[in-house]
């Protein structure tokens, strides 16, 4: 069963002005507007001077309706002045022709904007399309292995980032990753998209975590060969678990360490990083692989630079381990919400790409 990813809540949700679909007030407004008109001249034996404000039905109307509505609801504007019994200031031929040009010109705008909306709809779907198939929903359970991942791009209303993680099944056993490639948006895409592509051939062909991380250091040393003055690199955390997951080996690519929570407690792994991937260093001068036994219980949590490096208003460091002390009751499928909602009261403004990954053994141990 694949776990949906669920939609960008806080500071990435997208609202009205990044694309979602316009609030019920704004579709109400240009309607209440000329029947509130409409009534309030028939109260009294003398009208108030409110007739001017049909002039902002049609406008009002572009914002949330298409032609059709757009059209009837200029043809109500123009029939309210012209109906006697309104007696809406008596306009004058200049007055009507005015109002007829704005709600023509405001049936054309809808028209457009409206092939636009549909344009843009299909570019977002393609794009979160894109994107998923680079980095897709992660299962609940690979092997013996329970993940939970939480993914928020630093382009705010979109799926598409810098970060990248997958966990994968293989003949050598479940392999894991998490990592960041130069950049984030657009820009970082095809990086992306190269890295992974190299991970899941070498979860198939390479033995261990040190002969994954050469194959990916090699394609990125290629991919910039290809690009003038492409200085394109990553860091990366590799995780290698044995059979039955009652271990797992680690190894780190310019990439802080993972986060152990052992019960009630947490602790940062103890690793010897290795250069990051893309410099042409990983056979020259390789990390040390540290093996971690894993016990009933224990969950290792991934987290991308966008999670380390948060600041707060006053310019400090979110202070992760630490936080992450007073959530270890939390589950696993809820532990990714719970940091992200805490993150975000950290720092009002997340610039980077915010990624989480977190990984458990669900196999008992020996005996």
């Amino acid at each position: 069963m694949v776990r949906p990813r669920k939609a960008a809540t806080g500071a990435d949700q997208r609202s009205w002005l990044r694309g979602a679909p316009p609030p019920r007030w704004v579709r109400t407004l240009p309607v209440l507007l000329l029947v509130g008109v409409g009534a309030v001249s028939l109260t009294g034996s003398v009208p108030p001077d409110i007739g001017f404000l049909l002039g902002a039905v049609p406008p009002l109307a572009v914002l949330a309706h298409g032609p059709w509505a757009t059209a009837f609801l200029g043809a109500g504007t123009i029939g309210l002045l012209t109906v006697p019994v309104f007696h809406l200031n008596q306009p004058g031929n200049t007055d009507l022709f005015t109002l007829a040009f704005v709600a023509t010109l405001s049936v054309f705008v809808s028209f457009v904007r409206g092939r636009r909306d549909e344009q843009l709809d299909l570019e977002r779907t393609v794009a979160e399309t894109a994107q998923r198939a680079i980095v897709p929903d992660v299962r609940r359970r690979v092997g013996p292995v329970r993940c939970a991942s939480l993914y928020r791009a630093a382009e705010r209303g979109t799926l598409v980032g810098g970060d990248f993680f997958d966990v994968r099944p293989g003949p050598h056993g479940v392999r894991a990753v998490l990592g960041d490639v130069q950049g984030h948006g657009l820009s970082a895409v095809a990086t992306v998209a190269s890295v992974m592509g190299a991970f899941r051939e070498a979860v198939l062909d390479d033995v261990d975590a040190g002969s994954i991380a050469a194959r990916l250091d090699r394609r990125l040393v290629v991919d910039a060969e290809r690009t003038e003055h492409a200085e394109l690199f990553a860091t990366a955390v590799l995780l290698d678990f044995a059979p039955y997951g009652r271990e797992v080996r680690v190894l780190a690519c310019g990439h802080p360490p993972p986060v152990l929570l052992r019960g009630g407690t947490v602790s940062t792994l103890e690793l010897d990083p290795g250069p990051p991937l893309g410099l042409g260093l990983a056979d020259v001068m390789p990390g040390t692989v540290a093996t971690v036994p894993l016990l009933p219980g224990d969950r290792l949590l991934l987290a991308s630079d966008g999670v380390l490096e948060a600041r707060d208003a006053s310019g400090a460091f979110y202070p992760f381990t630490e936080r992450l002390a007073g959530m270890t009751g939390a589950g696993l499928d809820e532990l990714p919400d719970e940091i992200w909602a805490d993150l975000s009261r950290f720092a009002p403004r997340i610039q980077d790409d915010v990624t989480l990954l977190i990984l458990a053994s669900d196999t008992p141990g020996p005996g």
